[in-house]
């Protein structure tokens, strides 16, 4: 048996060789991020792999799993790793090669097992890596499979079992590829820039979307693991500026950014300008409704307020339940509810039946704005998003908080804005009309601005979100607000980026 993981080994000495290097923080709550060689050895992604097999075996499901990786110089070996301890647990490997993690969710169902295991760091920038994983498709872990898996690896209580066994499968990018397009061409014709930022969707994206019919651009879609131009993140105004300059540049219909590991879609409009997420998600939305009267929506809480207060959604008789930021918890949200979609600002979209199965798939979401424009022959893509009640928004924004001190930095904070609302206390002239404190806190006051703050799940951060739909001045004020109230605290540092 591996030794029980240790966090105070460091590189380059005598134990990081013979004993697992497991830092307790890089489990979050619904997936795991390490930085590789300093919070996490080779010995430690075994020990990994091990407790994931043993809490496989306890969860009772049938012990066989999809394991894929994503493009980085590094990701190969710990998915080596984690696949011996799987084996050495008694769980039997299908290795899929190089994935998007899309690619390993349609495994599981193309293969037949229940459990899956992606290796990937999905848009953190190298040097991290991590482990997304699920037991019951199309889900992935929460809180409750998190815990117990870290109690099961940081405990050594990870149990050898026989009947483990490999099997390599050499063909799941073209059954993937060949599943997402059997389907009928698009009628209109469109020319669309795909950027992938050399990350993994490179070797996806742009050969599913050629399948549509549509003209396809490809922009830094080359593979290579060190991100010379910038960060595989449709988030990062970097990325998406980029984006901007080729659509121009190529009188584009739409511009789609793709992240390290494709579950997450970015779009900028034929105009050069990008539309975050959330509004993207409205857009879909009202197309979707469409065809699918009453239908209901899943949406993080980072997310535009448009998703209550759109008339045409309103009228179409759709509904939208607000739920805690993470792809584990709005696809489980979704599943639950039986959302036809599950939106994240981030551009985590979850389609399920009959568009999709489930899971948050980059490919999926791009094919359903393609098809959203061809539905509107006579609309632009910035057309549809000027149709749109006018709101001002920022981009995600993340100070930088360390990991043992973000979620009390959080707990002081919605304790100081929930003190507010109870004492019926006024911020930027106005009432607060109402706090959601299911994730973080979201304060909305009585014109319709808001804003958000909360722990990021994925790094050391906190997560910081406003919307105006009444002027950009308001937008400002609010995020002065927050801005004010977290400077405050001096464990908060500096911010990624900013208004």
């Amino acid at each position: 048996m591996l030794p029980t993981p240790r966090a105070d080994i460091a590189p380059n000495t005598l134990d990081y060789e013979n004993v697992p290097l497991v830092a307790p923080q890089g489990f979050r709550e619904y997936d795991a991020r390490w930085l590789f060689e300093k919070e996490i050895n080779l010995l430690g992604v075994q020990a990994l792999g091990l407790g994931l097999g043993t809490l496989i075996h306890e969860l009772g499901v049938k012990p066989e799993i999809a394991v894929g990786h994503d493009y980085r110089s590094y990701s190969t070996s710990i998915k080596q790793a984690l696949t011996t301890g799987l084996l050495t647990a008694g769980v039997k490997v299908h290795d899929i090669g190089l994935a998007l993690s899309p690619v390993a969710y349609f495994s599981q169902f193309a293969l037949d097992v229940p459990c899956v295991a992606m290796v990937t760091a999905s848009h953190n920038e190298n040097g991290w890596t991590g482990v997304k994983m699920g037991a019951n498709r199309p889900l992935t872990f929460g809180p409750d499979e998190m815990s117990r898996l870290k109690e099961i690896v940081l405990g050594g209580e990870g149990k050898s079992r026989d009947g483990g066994g490999y099997a390599y499968v050499d063909d799941m990018r073209d059954r993937y590829i060949a599943d997402l397009t059997d389907r009928p061409k698009l009628k209109r014709k469109l020319k669309v820039v795909a950027a992938c930022g050399n990350g993994t969707a490179g070797a996806f994206m742009p050969d599913v979307l050629k399948a549509t019919g549509a003209e396809i651009i490809p922009l830094d879609c080359d593979l290579d693991h060190t991100f010379p131009r910038y960060n595989p993140n449709p988030e990062d105004m970097e990325m998406l500026h980029a984006l901007r300059d080729a659509v121009l540049e190529h009188n584009a219909d739409v511009g789609l950014a793709f992240d390290g590991d494709g579950d997450r879609c970015g779009v900028v409009d034929n105009t050069g300008e990008e539309i975050f997420a959330d509004k993207v998600g409205v857009m879909l939305a009202r197309d979707l409704a469409q065809q699918h009267p009453n239908a209901k929506f899943v949406v993080d809480v980072k997310s535009t307020g448009l998703f209550l207060t759109d008339p045409v959604l309103q009228k179409l008789g759709a509904t939208t339940d607000y739920w805690k930021t993470g792809h584990s918890y709005i696809k489980r949200r979704s599943h639950e509810l039986g959302a036809l979609v599950g939106f994240e600002k981030s551009g985590h979209y979850f389609f399920n039946t009959p568009i999709g199965r489930g899971y948050d798939d980059g490919c999926v979401a791009a094919l359903a704005v393609l098809d959203m424009l061809d539905r509107a022959p006579d609309k632009s893509m910035a057309d549809l998003k000027n149709d749109l009640p006018k709101t001002w928004g920022s981009p995600t924004m993340s100070p930088h908080c360390p990991d043992d001190k973000k979620y009390g930095v959080v707990d002081k904070v919605v304790a100081h804005y929930t003190a507010k609302f109870e004492a019926d206390e006024t911020l930027m002239g106005q009432k607060i009309r109402d706090v959601v404190t299911v994730n973080g806190i979201r304060l909305t006051l009585e014109d319709g601005t808001w804003g958000l703050v909360r722990a990021s799940s994925n790094k050391p951060g906190l997560v910081v979100v406003v919307e105006s739909p009444a002027s950009e001045e308001n937008l400002r004020a609010m995020f002065e607000e927050i801005d004010g109230v977290l400077s405050q605290h001096p464990e908060v540092g500096e911010y990624d980026q900013k208004l």
